[in-house]
């Protein structure tokens, strides 16, 4: 036991604590005093050091776990999207037109109704935009995507975005166009939908993830509480389900802002890292914006200091990047950067001692990704830069022990294979070769070669419940003729807290249970350990404490 002469605020006893110390996995309770861990040990120790202002929760036997580590999301997008319509089960044209009509009903003042969860195969045929105005046609619609990547609208919305006739778009984002020279419906990654949600007047809260850009004119005050109150319920949502730290992979200088003022006002409920968006467009002389926010946002509770950059799309989309063609296809894709202008930039985010996050789900551009992170360290040299791929859905095997030995950890989502959450088991069949299952969602075998793993849902993609990605990520079943790719419990629990904390840099902070850490902890309503895999997404949160703050009591919960 560890203890200094503070009296605790709070002390959480009678626990099954799994700490994530490998000095110490387990104890019996926790106490915390200002926002700090004080000491964790056995239950009785603890209890002696209570006062009379002593906060005492008696956890009854339940697991107490380092707050979880949320390593990909989108805060801002996510929070405006609760009050949009959710499409995520609805098949069929008679379904989903019932569906926008009773959202219509009920929302008569929205410029455009915008749907999220939209299945590709929610029809049984590709969506147009005729699809569409048969559904609504007399105010604008468009839904999108689970992945977030592609768009369908009807034809007012795209009348009104001005993308009816087609538009001039980066490499690799498209305004599919018909034969007859006018749109589909179907848009294909941020700037060739961008207009269309734009209708919503809500174009300044994708500029980071879209563009790399700053809002100009800047909000003003009325703007930015607007924006907040989005904030502040994806914070409520992510506290319900036991989250205290995430990366926000959609965010700007703006983002940070927001959440700077969130914190001053006593609202911001979880340590939020901002990246810097690096797009193909940008000169390298832009990377000064990265190292100034870097600067800028340092503290405990909003920080930045890394680098986003998209390689490619989606597998569903065809936007991926893969070194071989599509099944069926002669399409495979196309890096999103130049590999060698992607290593200049490489060279130079990691001499200014930032950290790159790149999205790369292809085989394809995970390879121009380590090729570009080997690239840095040959220049720079080795230093404890933790640069991180997102997602990862397939890899050469060639690349697979490249992760370990550079370092880079795999940041990737538990719910994402077909099949183990949301996602059919049909896509595997469409967008991957039988013969390369084996070199699909590979976490187990990334971790064997000494990649580092950070496990999370790229909420609103999939469900932000980390209860449920951690059944997930237990539970999946092996495609067939392909190797288990699960990790233990103990290791899908490592890579929730502690992994996603250094992952992020905030291993100096949180994600371990140990004095002198940040107060972040989460009570599960249950012994995590004695449950049956298939029962743990089902179980909820008892408890969040965040910076020694409660954010989250579960119902009944005292």
């Amino acid at each position: 036991m560890n203890v200094d002469d503070r009296q605790p605020d709070l002390i959480i006893t009678n626990a099954r604590v799994l700490t994530m110390d490998p000095d110490r996995p387990r104890a019996e309770a926790v106490a915390c005093a200002g926002g700090r861990i004080l000491a964790v040990g056995r239950s009785a120790d603890m209890d002696a050091l209570s006062g009379p202002d002593t906060v005492v929760i008696d956890a009854d036997g339940r697991t107490l776990l380092p707050g979880f580590v949320e390593s990909h999301l989108h805060l801002v997008l996510g929070g405006a999207e609760l009050e949009q319509l959710q499409l995520v089960g609805v098949a069929g044209f008679e379904a989903l037109k019932a569906a926008f009509h009773a959202y219509a009903a009920a929302n008569p003042d929205r410029p455009i109704l915008l749907a999220q969860g939209a299945a590709y195969e929610i029809l049984d045929h590709p969506v147009t935009r005729q699809d569409l105005d048969a559904v609504i046609a007399d105010r604008p619609i468009a839904m999108m995507a689970p992945d977030h990547h592609t768009v369908w609208a009807n034809t007012l919305a795209l009348t009104q975005a001005g993308l009816l006739h087609g538009a001039d778009t980066p490499h690799g984002h498209v305004v599919v166009m018909a034969p007859d020279g006018t749109a589909t419906g179907e848009l294909r990654e941020f700037e060739a939908f961008g207009p269309v949600l734009a209708l919503g007047g809500e174009a300044h809260l994708q500029l980071g993830i879209a563009t790399g850009g700053e809002p100009d004119p800047w909000p003003d005050a009325a703007q930015r509480a607007a924006d907040k109150e989005k904030i502040v319920a994806g914070l409520a949502h992510c506290a319900r389900h036991g989250i205290t730290s995430m990366v926000n992979m959609d965010g700007n200088r703006y983002t940070c802002v927001l959440l700077k003022e969130l914190e001053a006002e006593g609202r911001l409920t979880a340590r939020v890292v901002v990246p810097f968006h690096m797009k193909p467009h940008m000169e390298l002389s832009e990377l000064s914006r990265a190292s100034a926010m870097a600067e800028e946002f340092k503290g405990e509770w909003v920080r930045s200091g890394f680098v986003k950059m998209f390689q490619d799309g989606v597998v569903d989309s065809r936007t991926a990047y893969m070194l071989h063609a599509y099944p069926g296809t002669d399409e495979q894709g196309e890096p999103l950067f130049d590999p060698a202008r992607f290593k200049e930039i490489c060279i130079e985010i990691d001499r200014r001692g930032l950290q790159i996050a790149v999205h790369a789900i292809g085989d394809g551009a995970v390879q121009v990704t380590i090729d570009g992170y080997e690239a840095a360290r040959l220049a720079n040299g080795p230093r404890d830069s933790r640069h991180r791929i997102e997602h990862i859905e397939l890899i050469d095997r060639a690349d697979v022990p490249r992760l370990g030995a550079l370092g880079i950890t795999a940041s990737v989502q538990p719910p994402h294979p077909p099949g183990a959450m949301e996602f059919p088991m049909s896509t595997m069949e469409h967008v991957f070769h039988r013969d390369r299952w084996k070199d699909a969602y590979l976490w187990k075998t990334l971790a064997d070669h000494g990649a580092p793993l950070a496990y999370a849902s790229d909420w609103p993609v999939t469900d932000v419940n980390v209860m449920r990605g951690i059944q997930a990520a237990l539970t999946r079943v092996p495609y067939a003729g392909c190797q288990d790719e699960r990790v233990g419990l103990m290791e899908t629990l490592y890579a929730y807290t502690a992994g996603g904390a250094w992952a992020a840099h905030l291993d100096d902070v949180t994600g371990t249970l140990k004095p002198g850490l940040a107060a972040d902890l989460v009570l599960i309503d249950g012994d995590l350990e004695s449950l049956p895999p298939l029962g743990i997404g089902a179980t909820g949160i008892a408890l969040t404490v965040s910076g020694g703050r409660i954010t989250h009591q579960g119902p009944g919960f005292a």
